[in-house]
């Protein structure tokens, strides 16, 4: 059975960092791409960074490039999700995502979710 497990939400005020990590089992991930998507209440689910699980090359949505860096550890079979200098608009579930899909940045792409984690920036 295949498990995205995220964990490193919280809260946190204006400025600070927390880092979230996911980790992936049930089946090998060799070739899948892995993301990060978040949700804010009344929002639709949007796309904020993926990873190719081989290659290690990345794409983050502009509205947290310089902010946050995804990155994965394969021996762990992990991604994180490092996120610094928190804003208020970042307050949503944070959601781990799997797709058989080069870097795709399209929440439909994605086969495989995890059950989201909490992050909560206070001004």
């Amino acid at each position: 059975q295949v498990q995205l497990v995220e964990s490193g939400g919280g809260l946190v005020q204006a400025g600070g960092s927390l880092r979230l990590s996911c980790a992936a089992s049930g089946r090998t991930f060799s070739g899948y791409t892995m993301a990060w998507f978040r949700q804010a209440p009344g929002k639709e689910r949007e796309f904020v960074a993926c990873i190719t699980w081989g290659g290690g090359i990345t794409s983050s949505a502009d509205s947290v490039k310089g902010r946050f860096t995804i990155s994965r550890d394969n021996a762990k079979n992990t991604v994180y999700l490092q996120m610094n200098s928190l804003k208020p608009e970042d307050t949503a579930i944070y959601y781990c995502a799997a797709a058989y899909s080069y870097l795709s940045t399209a929440r439909e792409q994605y086969r495989y979710w995890g059950q989201g984690a909490q992050v909560t920036v206070s001004s």
